[in-house]
């Protein structure tokens, strides 16, 4: 019987909510892993919303769960109806809507707040046991919720990886392990059951991003 979990969005749009990219990846990923799947985001408003074309916010005002069904083809759940015994693991697509609508890191680092409802689902996974995959910038929530965990959000001092050495620096003061990996990597903490990886944290090509997101996908299907 195939691992059942749910996937956590965060609206429509790598500027303002989930990456398109990686919600994609992750989906074929767990569909290839013979994963049962549902999709999950709070029915929250998000923080603004941006203009992908000009690349900058608007004023309009649109809601995390709404967006979030385009991605998930309308078949969604309010976050708040997610129960943890019906799943073997849950995991979180990256995009600039983890920081900006599934908690407050865009605007406040690590002194940010996570949304009641993504906080309460990560550490109920936890508290039971179960594996959590993160990737891209969603790693930060597992920082901010699972004290002493190990993530990684890429190599550090390069090029390539632009956001990555200040993310982990904030990672390390909140008393949490960053450990470098490539794009083509994740991490896997055992002790916390958590896997992640780098994506689009790392300016790289598309299928290198496709590619990195199944090792975590594999790993977090393994560990369930």
């Amino acid at each position: 019987m195939g691992k059942r979990v749910a996937v956590v969005l965060a609206g429509c749009g790598v500027y303002d909510g989930s990456e398109v990219h990686e919600a994609s990846a992750v989906l074929v990923h767990l569909s290839r892993g013979g994963a049962s799947v549902k999709m999950f985001a709070p029915n929250v408003d998000q923080m603004h919303v941006v203009d992908h074309l000009k690349g900058g916010p608007t004023e309009e005002s649109r809601n995390v769960l709404v967006e979030s069904a385009r991605l998930a083809r309308g078949d969604i759940q309010d976050l708040s109806k997610l129960l943890v015994k019906d799943y073997d693991a849950i995991v979180f697509p990256g995009g600039f809507g983890v920081a900006k609508n599934l908690c407050t890191w865009a605007t406040e680092g690590k002194d940010c707040s996570v949304n009641q409802e993504a906080k309460a689902v990560l550490q109920a996974f936890h508290g039971e046991g179960k594996t959590i995959g993160l990737c891209c910038i969603s790693p930060v929530l597992a920082a901010k919720v699972i004290p002493g965990c190990e993530v990684t959000v890429g190599l550090e001092n390069d090029d390539k990886y632009p956001n990555t050495t200040d993310t982990a620096a904030a990672i390390r003061q909140l008393g949490c392990t960053h450990v470098s990996k490539s794009v083509a990597e994740s991490h896997v903490d055992e002790k916390n059951k958590v896997v992640t990886t780098c994506a689009f944290m790392c300016d790289a090509p598309l299928h290198e991003i496709f590619d990195g997101i199944g090792t975590m996908v594999q790993a977090v299907l393994k560990l369930a």
